[in-house]
This record gives structure tokens, sequence and C-alpha cells, in this order.
């Protein structure tokens, strides 16, 4: 009889879901580091369309490829293998932008030359899905749930709030959703495509553009950037330093503007246009009733009192394949440092061709910057740790920091769009367990989706072209 509860105990300890074993690590991190090797392989590739120039380039073959595995069902990866993966990325993502954020310390000053250009960039955003994207919603029939996929463009923050603000049954949050979940998969290749294309045309200054990239999402942003740089190589340090001056100041601001300007807004604004397409009547009506606030606003038995990523995940979780609960403590965090670390100087020297000692010193440091960044977001859970590391690098190498010259001479030969791919293959590969949730949105989402993208970006950079020279 013990016997037989030994083996049942064992039975149940093996299907677990907490149990994550050492060759789900082995597997995550030599399926990443495969697809990172192959996506710098393959290299840059452009054509012209018209007048406009598609760039394909590593950032975008490493998420193509990374979905390719995460979702192909002949040797599926499984649960546990995926959250290994998943303790490994934040380390990776943060590293991305420690790295960035280098380069926006000594162009500081260029602050006060795009000064209204950055400002005005924001007020596109905010307004550009709303003005522009939701109107075509509406006249698709989309309901309330054009308002969830239009009045921003909805990434991890806004699920959150719509989460709690609407409840889970709500058509504005499965707007949120679909529109979050398309950008989460296929946010990093839109962004590097229309980016291209806009600056193909030859009617945008690459600084507007790299001004509209700050999106609010590190791999969209990163999509956009790599296309800039491929186009404008002489100007890749002020590119990039402007697009992740822009992201952290969406980060910052971005949200609130949001909530409190976009969303009453677009609510309005639903209530209009169902008016002028003449909706059906009890549309309109409920319309109406959206506008003043009067509308039940969704199943709130969902909400856990916490307003913030806790309470997004676990309802993103209900609409995935159930993997392991992610690997948390000393040694999951160990192995997601050394990850970063030891891949990112892989594949920058693959990348580069060339491997030098100060580069071991400068992903010291960025290691360094991110796990310092990652200490102050858990300490302070109302700021992450994206923008605590942007500000920590920001504030290290400006002009008037004492180490700012130790710092720049150090990361000199490491490549932003190097060192993240494997953080990046590790996103793609682990979309398989959105499979599901991504299988049910109809194809009026992904319409609204790829609207909300384009007019946040083209109005954005319109904007910033207009004031860019002020």
């Amino acid at each position: 009889m013990r016997a037989s509860r030994e083996n049942a105990g064992e039975r149940e300890d093996a299907s677990s879901p907490g149990s994550v074993r050492p060759g789900n690590w082995v597997t995550t991190i030599g399926v990443s580091v495969l697809v990172s090797v192959a996506a710098v392989m393959f290299g840059e590739h452009s054509f012209r369309v018209g007048p406009a120039a598609i760039v394909l380039f590593p950032v975008v073959w490493v998420v193509l490829m990374g979905a390719a595995v995460g979702l192909q069902r002949w040797a599926p990866l499984r649960g546990s293998t995926r959250a290994a993966g998943e303790a490994l990325i934040p380390v990776g993502m943060v590293i991305f932008l420690a790295l960035l954020g280098t380069g926006i310390g000594p162009s500081i000053a260029m602050i006060e030359d795009v000064g209204p250009a950055l400002l005005m960039q924001e007020v596109g955003q905010l307004l550009g899905t709303i003005i522009l994207a939701l109107p075509i919603a509406v006249l698709l029939g989309m309901g309330r749930s054009a308002i969830g996929a239009t009045w921003a463009i909805d990434r991890e923050s806004y699920l959150a709030y719509a989460i709690d603000r609407f409840g889970t049954s709500s058509p504005e949050y499965r707007g949120v959703f679909g529109v979050w979940i398309i950008g989460s998969m296929f946010g990093a290749v839109f962004m590097s495509l229309i980016t291209s294309v806009l600056g193909g045309t030859g009617l945008y200054n690459p600084l507007s553009l790299a001004l509209a990239l700050g999106v609010g999402s590190t791999s969209m942003m990163l999509g956009g950037v790599g296309a800039l740089v491929i186009m404008h190589p002489e100007m890749a340090a002020e590119i990039t330093a402007l697009a992740a001056l822009s992201n952290l100041v969406t980060n910052i601001v971005g949200f609130y503007s949001g909530v409190f300007i976009g969303l009453p807004i677009a609510r309005r604004l639903y209530a209009f246009w169902c008016r002028v397409f003449r909706r059906p009547a009890a549309e309109i009506e409920e319309a109406g009733l959206v506008a003043r606030g009067q509308v039940p606003e969704g199943d709130a038995s969902v909400r856990t009192g916490g307003a913030g990523s806790d309470t997004a995940n676990a309802t993103v979780e209900a609409e995935r394949e159930q993997d392991p609960p992610t690997p948390r403590g000393w040694g999951p965090a160990a192995a997601a440092y050394a990850f970063a670390g030891t891949t990112g100087l892989l594949l920058n020297w693959l990348g580069t061709g060339s491997i030098h000692l100060r580069d071991v010193g400068g992903m010291a440091v960025l290691l360094a910057m991110t796990g310092l960044a990652i200490l102050l977001a858990a300490k302070v859970r109302a700021v992450p740790a994206t923008v605590w590391v942007l500000t920590i690098a920001t504030l290290l190498t400006t002009p008037v920091s004492p180490v700012a010259g130790m710092i720049a001479h150090l990361v000199q030969d490491l490549e932003v769009l190097l060192v993240g791919l494997p953080a990046l293959a590790l996103v793609g590969m682990n979309m398989g367990r959105d499979r599901k949730a991504f299988a049910q949105l109809s194809w009026k989402i992904v319409v609204a989706a790829v609207l909300t993208f384009t007019t946040t970006i083209v109005a954005a950079a319109t904007l910033a072209e207009l004031f860019i020279h002020l």
C-alpha cells in the first residue's frame, strides 16, 4: 500500500505543472541560440516595392523563426520548456534597453532640438488611432470592442487597465486583448515593415520616424529601429537614442494620457460614429450609454483587487494553454543573467566578426544596470524595470557623469540589435502558448490591429515631422 502511494506520488510529481527539469532549460536555451545564429546568418536583405523599401534583418528573422518553432505541431515545445524560457526573457529584454540607454545620455542635448517633435509624436500616438482607426472599426460592425481595439496601441499596461476597468467579459476588453496578442506575436515584424515603407518614400526625416517608434513596446520599437538603422547607418546613434527616449516618455506619460484623455474621447466618438454609420437602433442606444458612462462595464468578478500586471497575467493565462508556473528563485535568476550575458556576447561576436576584452566589461556593466533596475522595480512596483534601466543608463552616460567615458568605451562595440536576439527568439518560441487565443480572434480584430499600428506610427511620424525643425 505504501509503495502504491509512493508510486502515485511520483506520477503526480512528474505531471505536476510546477516541474521544470534540467532538460527543459537545455532545450529552450539550445533552440533559442540556434534560432538566433540562423537569424544572424540570414543577414540583411532589402527589396523595393514602388518608392518604398522593405528591409528584412536579424530581428525580423529571429521573431519569425522563433514563432515557426513555437507554433509548429510536428515536435511541439512542452509547456515546461516554455516556462523555462519565460524565466529567461525579462533579463534579456531589459538588457536591450540598458544598451539603448547608453546611447541616450551622450545624445541628451538632442532633446532641446527635437523637444516639440517629441511632444507632438506623443499627441499623434494618442489621437491617431482614435481619429483614423476607430471609425473604420465601427463601420466593420465590431461594436464596443472597437473602443478597446483603437483607443491606444494596447500594450501590457493597457491590458491590465482594461481588465480592472471593464472586466474580462466586456467587449472593450476583447478588443484590447485582440490587439495586444497580435502585437505580441507580429508587432516587431509589422513595425519593421511599415517603418521601411515610410522611410523609403522620402517624405519623413529618419529622426521623425525614430520618434514615432516609441510605442511602449521594446520589441516593436526595436523592429522599427533595425529597419531605420539599415537604411541610414550614418545616423544609427541618433536613431536608437531618440527611439529609446521616445519609448521612455511613452512608458511614463503615454499610459496616463491614454487612460484620462484617449479613452474618454474614444467612448464619445464611438457613439458619434454609430450614429453616422446608422448602426442598428439597439447599438446606437448602447453607444449613447457608453458616451455618458452609463453602460455596464463587464464582469468585475475577475478582479482581485490589484490593477497591475498580476491581474493582467492571471486573465491572459486563462486564454492560453496552461504552462507550469515560471521558475523563480536564485537559480533561475542566475541562469537568466548568465544566458543574457553569454549569448549576447556570442551573437555580437558572430554578427560583428570581432570580440574584445572590453566587450566582456561592457556586458558586465549592462548586467549590473539590469540587476539594479529589476531590484528597484521589485521595491517600487509602480515603476517597471524598463523605465528604471533607461533612466539609470541615461544618467550614467550623460556628459556630466564621471563614468560616462568609461561606459562609452566598454560598450562601443556592442550592437543592440545583436545582443538581444536570443530573448526575442524566446518570445517567438513561446507564442505556441497563445495559439488557442489567437485562433479565436475574428478577421475584424486583425484588421483593427493593423489599422491601430499603422495609424499610430503614421500620425506620430507626421506630427513629429511638422515640428522637428522648430
